[in-house]
């Protein structure tokens, strides 16, 4: 077990997960949109790395149809509107804790500052964060904002704002999250150890981030901090 001055961890399939079925909602948002499915909610997942960073939510989705679209030899001019129609649909307080969160967000507490940082915008995120009555539950929290310099982990600046928010250095803190792109490459390229939740969406094999943990589940925290 480790002692760290400071915790941060990511939110989304992190400390909580959406209720809505993601194929239910992929599909619809075909409808909606009047176009014929052409990807699964794996191909968004497995396209996010390959995008530029985007200003807004709205651009982001519409940068990622777009990129899926392509790969799928389907014209990327539909994800304007499949990015509206998702946004649409999609509830952000439709939320729950991933099993093991609460009670890993309590025993960071318990031990000293603790930290969140997302891959999503304010409006979005403080919803969820309402939704699960943690509003308030961290020191310090950094949410995507490219027109302040926050761009999207692994960028830097996330783990720099939030680091110095709760005034720590690099080696004495840890960041949890489910992403070995975002959360494991952006928290080992600041010098923080890291804790790769392990939720089957993401693989280990052939990847070039080591995480210092690995977690099965936030059930298994406290055996590491």
């Amino acid at each position: 077990m480790a002692v760290y001055d400071a915790v941060c961890f990511d939110l989304d399939n992190t400390i909580c997960e959406s209720t809505q079925d993601p194929a239910a909602l992929l599909e619809a948002t075909f409808d909606r949109a009047g176009l014929e499915g052409f990807c699964t909610p794996a191909d968004l997942r497995a396209a996010v790395p390959s995008l530029p960073a985007s200003r807004t939510e709205r651009e982001f989705y519409a940068t990622l149809f777009g990129e899926v679209a392509s790969r799928a030899g389907v014209d990327p001019a539909v994800a304007p509107t499949l990015a509206e129609q998702y946004l649409d649909l999609r509830d952000p307080t439709a939320v729950e804790f991933r099993p093991g969160a609460k009670a890993a967000l309590e025993h960071a507490s318990d031990r000293g500052p603790v930290g969140l940082i997302t891959n999503g915008g304010r409006p979005t995120q403080t919803r969820k964060l309402r939704a699960l009555g943690i509003e308030d539950a961290f020191d310090a929290c950094v949410f995507t904002d490219p027109s302040a310099g926050i761009h999207p982990k692994p960028d830097a600046a996330p783990f720099e704002r939030a680091l110095a928010d709760l005034e720590v250095a690099p080696d004495a803190a840890i960041h949890v999250g489910d992403s070995l792109h975002a959360d494991v490459a952006g928290a080992n390229a600041m010098g923080l150890d890291s804790a790769w939740l392990d939720t089957g969406r993401d693989r280990l094999d052939g990847q070039t981030h080591e995480p210092t943990y690995e977690l099965a589940s936030l059930e298994a925290f406290a055996s590491i901090v």
